[in-house]
Formats: C-alpha cells, sequence, structure tokens
C-alpha cells in the first residue's frame, strides 16, 4: 500500500494511543487487545492527530531527530501503512 504525503492519518474507531506511565510504553489501545509500541512507532504516533498530513508529520520528525527527510519519509510511510493495513490507522 502507497500511502502519499498529502494523507491526513488518523487512528480509526476504537484505537488509540496512550502512554502506560507504570511501564514507562506507549500502547496503541484497540477493543480487547493492546499492542506495545516501539520507541519509533511511538515518536510517528504521537504525531497522527486526524489533522497533521503524512508531509508534515514526516518534516517535524526530521527536523526534531535531525534525520534525512527520505530516511524519515521511508520509516513513516512504512509504519502508517502496516497500521493501515491492520485497520488501526486511516491513512
Amino acid at each position: 500500500m502507497s500511502i502519499a504525503e498529502d494523507s491526513i492519518p488518523g487512528f480509526t474507531r476504537g484505537h488509540r494511543l496512550q502512554q502506560d506511565r507504570v511501564r514507562d510504553v506507549w500502547l496503541i489501545q484497540a477493543p480487547e487487545k493492546a499492542f506495545i509500541a516501539d520507541p519509533v512507532a511511538a515518536a510517528i504516533l504521537r504525531l497522527v492527530d486526524g489533522k497533521r498530513s503524512l508531509g508534515t508529520i514526516i518534516d517535524l520528525l526530521a527536523e526534531t531527530y535531525q534525520a534525512p527527510r527520505d530516511r524519515i519519509a521511508a520509516d513513516v510511510k512504512t509504519l502508517v501503512a502496516s497500521l493501515a493495513e491492520q485497520k488501526i490507522l486511516s491513512p
């Protein structure tokens, strides 16, 4: 699945990102289950608000981590495509 940078990703109904402060991890909450988001996924998903475009998210991450934009873009698009296929995000 190819995701365009002008798309605005958001969590689908019943899914959200939540920080578990006791365990110091970020969780993707889903009906009847939860997934632990690794640090890279958590950094990306914290910017998914249903308002920012994928391109904006990529730009913010590239600036924050001072990493090459194309490298960030590849990681972000891979994660968003994977979570969209699982119906966790809408692209």
